[in-house]
């Protein structure tokens, strides 16, 4: 469902935003900063249940391709549900690291494994979920 509801988002800076969530992933998985997972969750959490333009650093990274003419606007719509997604994931890292549980790597190495294709090659899976979705629901 699109979203007329927000302003578009830009999809560049999403995807300055996809190479913080896979630094956070890599350090959750091969360091000992699994707390790092706050990122991500409070993020996710910002940009997909309340607004991406209330993130601050949607509005960096939007701000940086904006001035390097990058800009690329997209309907918000799918952005904000691939961020629920991020939310949940990191909330269920941050929660397994603070109860000692090591299931938090299933959900850090596909975060890990989906923002590294949406940072190098543009594909967001969610979004593409997303779309797909409401194409299936018409139909």
């Amino acid at each position: 469902m699109l979203r007329f509801d927000i302003a578009p988002v830009c999809s560049n800076a999403y995807r300055i935003q996809a190479a913080v969530t896979f630094m956070v992933s890599a350090a959750y998985l091969f360091t000992p900063y699994q707390w790092l997972a706050v990122i991500l969750a409070f993020g996710g959490l910002l940009r997909g249940f309340v607004s991406p333009h209330k993130c601050p650093s949607y509005r960096l990274f939007a701000g940086l391709t904006g001035k390097a003419g990058k800009a690329r606007p997209v309907n918000a719509g799918a952005k904000m549900f691939a961020d629920k997604l991020v939310a949940i994931a990191g909330a269920v890292m941050l929660g397994t690291w603070f109860f000692g549980s090591s299931i938090g790597m299933i959900p850090a190495a596909a975060l890990l494994v989906f923002s590294f294709i949406d940072l190098t090659v543009g594909f967001c899976a969610a979004c593409w979920a997303y779309t797909l979705w409401y194409k299936l629901r018409a139909a």
